[in-house]
């Protein structure tokens, strides 16, 4: 059977989605400030999916990366909303998105980062304005998606290009690794956030440094090796255009941290030889 194409839409016909499941109820206290979400946790359609057998392929160190195949800045374009995950026919994880401006441009086989992991397309209508990522179970293995489930949000933002400006940080997209929201405290407008994280990845993170949160490039206030946590501070207008505020105590976040980093570590371990 043939698949056929046009400019303004991939004609592959859309299979219909589950009823959409209401996660988050809106709590706010003043519209000003921001906005608290209580979501309603329940697992996700992927997480029978990532448990490892004692006879699996053992992995490589994320932080141990170090090509780069596409780029991002960790400056949010839009949330989306997970349209429809899980298993499907060819026998891998498909997560289906709907979104707006991340497929104004959009190309089969364009890298997107979903909350901060570099996905490809697989699939788009921009008609519907939906898109299809594929997942490998190392992914789900290493990643906060596993939590997700129709209705979440998700932040979105598309490969660099060489003539985009830099407004954030170099993020290639590379989870290094899942960290624990501890607390999330308000002061003013702005809403302070810890994050606890194993120590193989603290040791590269430093105050007034860069980090990628979920994909969003956030500045470094504290760090605190004992307590093997840091901290950040989210103004009012990162708020209401990233999905940090709408998790609870105890979600995870991906973090990937300065690849700077991992350079200056590799090139004065090689120095040492």
């Amino acid at each position: 059977m043939a698949l056929t194409f046009s400019l303004n839409s991939f004609s592959k016909i859309p299979k219909p989605s589950p009823p959409k499941t209401q996660i988050f109820s809106l709590l706010t206290t003043n519209p000003k400030t921001h906005l608290k979400f209580s979501p309603v946790l329940k697992p996700s359609p992927l997480s029978l999916f990532t448990t490892r057998t004692c006879n699996a392929k053992p992995t490589i160190n994320p932080l141990r990366k170090s090509t780069i195949r596409c780029l991002f800045t960790g400056i949010v374009e839009e949330m989306g909303e997970i349209k429809q995950l899980g298993v499907v026919d060819h026998g891998g994880f498909d997560l289906k998105i709907h979104a707006k401006t991340i497929l104004e441009d959009v190309k089969l086989g364009d890298s997107i980062a979903v909350n901060g992991t570099c996905l490809t397309v697989t699939e788009f209508d921009t008609q519907l304005n939906e898109f299809t990522v594929g997942l490998s179970p190392e992914t789900l293995r290493k990643t906060s998606l596993v939590e997700l489930e129709p209705g979440s949000l998700v932040n979105l933002e598309r490969a660099v290009r060489p003539v985009d400006r830099m407004g954030g940080h170099f993020v290639q997209g590379h989870v290094d690794g899942t960290g624990e929201i501890v607390s999330m405290e308000v002061e003013g407008d702005s809403l302070w956030v810890k994050v606890k994280a194993d120590k193989s990845i603290l040791q590269y993170v430093v105050p007034k440094g860069f980090i990628a949160v979920d994909g969003t490039s956030l500045t470094v206030v504290d760090v605190c090796d004992d307590g093997s946590w840091f901290n950040f501070m989210l103004v009012a207008y990162t708020q209401q255009h990233v999905v940090i505020p709408l998790k609870k105590v105890g979600q995870k976040v991906n973090l990937e941290v300065d690849i700077l980093g991992k350079y200056v570590e590799r090139l004065l371990s090689s120095m040492k030889g």
